[in-house]
């Protein structure tokens, strides 16, 4: 005889396995052609689920749309509480020039790690970009901006205390270093048609990517010191 409230779990159980797999069914076919380009028969035939319970959970596709994206920012926003945070409570995190050093190379290796393992992102993010962000305009108001205050402040700091090169807005700057990053690995199969002796995807060469593009961003980004000089 089940416990009493067994089968209720086992339904709210059901419910977060369902979900989960039609995000990331959507997330493929979002992926492959787009957000107009997608259907919800498609994406209910690859998670295996009637399509009118897509629409019962998620509303319509606009809204399953918005809740992919919504996972890839509460993923990002672990992983810079968990790696960033450490870092961006140190109050000479904007003077001292080793550690404001540091803080730019987690946030460049951090969104290098992040893009590499989720390519179907960043398909997702070269098609909004194809399209003039038309569909993230629709969803962007259901996002928190407050991390960009956050970063605001600081890189406004390291650049009054002359470590930064430019005065440009801290979100633009933190924004170019993921560009930089996806750029590089959308370009990946490119790389390996113009180079084809090269190895580019092993993750010996993905690490050597890494560091040579936190090196570059890092250079590019910091003023030089009196040594450098």
């Amino acid at each position: 005889m089940s416990e009493p409230g067994s089968s209720r779990r086992g339904r709210t159980h059901d419910a977060e396995g369902a979900k989960e797999a039609i995000l990331n069914a959507a997330e493929e076919v979002f992926a492959e052609h787009g957000f107009d380009g997608a259907r919800i028969d498609a994406i209910a035939a690859k998670a295996g689920y009637n399509k009118s319970l897509i629409f019962q959970y998620f509303g319509d596709k606009l809204n399953l749309y918005a809740e992919i994206t919504k996972r890839a920012d509460r993923e990002m926003a672990e992983l810079q509480g968990n790696l960033l945070t450490p870092l961006l409570e140190d109050e000479a995190i904007t003077s001292d020039r080793g550690k404001f050093k540091a803080l730019l190379e987690t946030i460049a290796g951090t969104l290098f790690d992040y893009l590499a393992a989720r390519p179907r992102l960043i398909r997702l993010i070269n098609w909004e970009q194809a399209e003039d962000w038309q569909t993230y305009k629709k969803i962007f108001s259901q996002f928190d901006t407050e991390d960009a205050d956050r970063f605001e402040a600081i890189f406004s700091k390291a650049h009054r205390a002359g470590l930064l090169r430019s005065d440009f807005p801290g979100l633009i700057q933190t924004t170019v270093i993921l560009q930089i990053c996806l750029s590089y690995l959308a370009y990946i199969p490119l790389y390996e048609l113009v180079l084809p002796g090269e190895d580019f995807s092993s993750r010996p060469a993905l690490q050597r990517a890494r560091a040579y593009l936190i090196d570059f961003i890092v250079a590019g980004m910091m003023t030089e010191s009196d040594k450098e000089t």
